[in-house]
């Protein structure tokens, strides 16, 4: 059992005075000797009388204790001070106090009761214990009549009104204490509520991470369906020329068959398993193209020379129409696919579109500072300058000039295939006559020239 009755805050005389009466009316309710009555309120007061001297301040508050069956009654003082320097020399059972009296107190107190104890830190102050044992014939004492105790001290109606004050002045520190407690308690709610504000903010940060990511990658998608749409159209578009070369060939043969010349039959076989084989090539590239993806193509050297001569022979070209391919076209390292698609987009247009019997076609290149400039020039009709810009958009057409078998896919390929080589195409057109210019990035010590060659 541990049951506090009464306490008192020290703050002047007066209240060592009602500390040393509260030990008196204590003891006497406790049935002690008037002697032990006397011997435990001195104790009391002295340690009391002590606080005030050396802190200032401090609080006294008496218990009824039970320990192995033994009831004693407890005097709890303690303050707020620097604590005591030399403790252990002033519970030193030889020690003798100086003239001055100081330490008289503590060492008086000690053998005035039965229990004694003292701790004292710098920073938390000094706590006294003084304890008195309760005699075995002692009245009644249980929790109710302790109770009654505590009930009677806080309603004693002859009480000073200074003590009065002093009782009301302890209900305001313990609601005070109870208000601290509280605001320690809502302090660690509202530090768990931050906490759990942190986590929640963190989760938030995970997930909109989570969204930005998963909008990259739908962007990323829609590229790519976007790029597999474009790559659908840039094989039908390119494998529509040497198609349409082994259809005409092969309406030749029936003819001939018809007419009985296996002769002429036979001569032109030749051609169409050369259509056939550079249509195989065609595929081949395309495929290759189509699963390693446009940054991870293979570069080799490529005469440009070579692969416009291959291009322009895979093309229907008109009797009236001259092609001219330079001497000065270089061997690149590149991707050759790329260097196909575009002369064979470009040339075919040529090709394609001049309105006259007769025409030529010019293969044209320039070595910069950093870059190759190739041209493609016919002396066909024009492009107006409203649809210079319109052509190079998927499935555009000009506005003048209308063919069954044209989409609207090669300029686009062409710009395409610029843009992933960071080169530039565009179109120079006043009146008749069309120039196609595209750039390519030029490399060191990858260039040589070629012959030249007219078709």
């Amino acid at each position: 059992m541990d049951q506090p009755i009464t306490t008192i805050k020290l703050q002047n005389e007066l209240d060592v005075v009602l500390a040393y009466k509260r030990a008196m009316q204590l003891s006497e309710f406790s049935g002690l000797p008037v002697a032990s009555q006397t011997k435990f309120a001195t104790a009391v007061s002295e340690i009391c009388r002590n606080v005030l001297e050396h802190v200032g301040e401090g609080t006294i508050r008496f218990s009824m204790l039970e320990s192995r069956g033994i009831m004693l009654l407890e005097a709890f003082v303690t303050d707020r001070g620097r604590g005591i320097p030399n403790i252990q020399t002033l519970l030193d059972r030889q020690y003798t106090p100086p003239a001055s009296g100081k330490g008289q107190g503590i060492y008086s107190s000690r053998k005035l009761v039965d229990y004694f104890s003292l701790d004292s830190d710098f920073d938390k102050g000094t706590r006294v214990r003084l304890q008195k044992r309760i005699p075995a014939n002692h009245p009644p004492i249980n929790k109710a009549i302790i109770q009654g105790w505590a009930d009677y001290f806080n309603h004693e109606s002859e009480i000073s009104p200074y003590a009065e004050i002093k009782r009301q002045n302890m209900q305001l520190i313990e609601l005070m204490e109870q208000l601290r407690v509280r605001t320690i308690e809502a302090e660690y709610q509202l530090r768990e509520i931050q906490h759990l504000n942190q986590e929640l903010q963190t989760s938030n940060q995970e997930v909109n991470a989570l969204l930005q990511e998963r909008e990259i990658k739908n962007q990323q998608l829609e590229k790519v369906n976007k790029t597999l749409d474009e790559f659908a159209h840039t094989v039908t578009h390119d494998l529509k020329a040497p198609l349409q070369n082994i259809k005409g060939l092969a309406d030749a043969i029936t003819d001939f068959m018809e007419d009985g010349s296996i002769d002429e039959a036979q001569a032109v076989m030749p051609m169409i398993q050369l259509q056939l084989k550079r249509m195989d090539h065609l595929i081949t590239d395309v495929l290759a193209y189509s699963l390693t993806g446009r940054q991870q193509i293979q570069k080799k050297p490529v005469s440009v020379g070579k692969l416009v001569y291959n291009v322009v022979t895979s093309l229907t070209v008109p009797e009236g129409i001259s092609i001219y391919i330079p001497d000065n076209l270089p061997v690149l390292e590149a991707e050759e696919i790329y260097l196909q698609q575009i002369f064979s987009n470009l040339l075919s247009n040529a090709v394609k579109y001049h309105d006259l019997p007769s025409g030529s076609i010019w293969v044209r290149a320039f070595e910069r500072n950093n870059f190759w400039e190739f041209v493609v020039e016919d002396d066909g009709p024009g492009i107006p300058a409203g649809d210079q810009e319109k052509i190079f958009e998927l499935f555009e057409t000009t506005s003048d000039v209308n063919h069954a078998d044209s989409t609207g896919i090669g300029l686009a390929i062409v710009r395409k295939i610029m843009e992933e080589k960071g080169g530039r195409v565009w179109v120079r057109s006043e009146d008749r006559g069309t120039a196609m210019h595209f750039t390519w990035p030029l490399e060191p010590d990858s260039v040589r020239q070629v012959s030249d060659h007219l078709v």
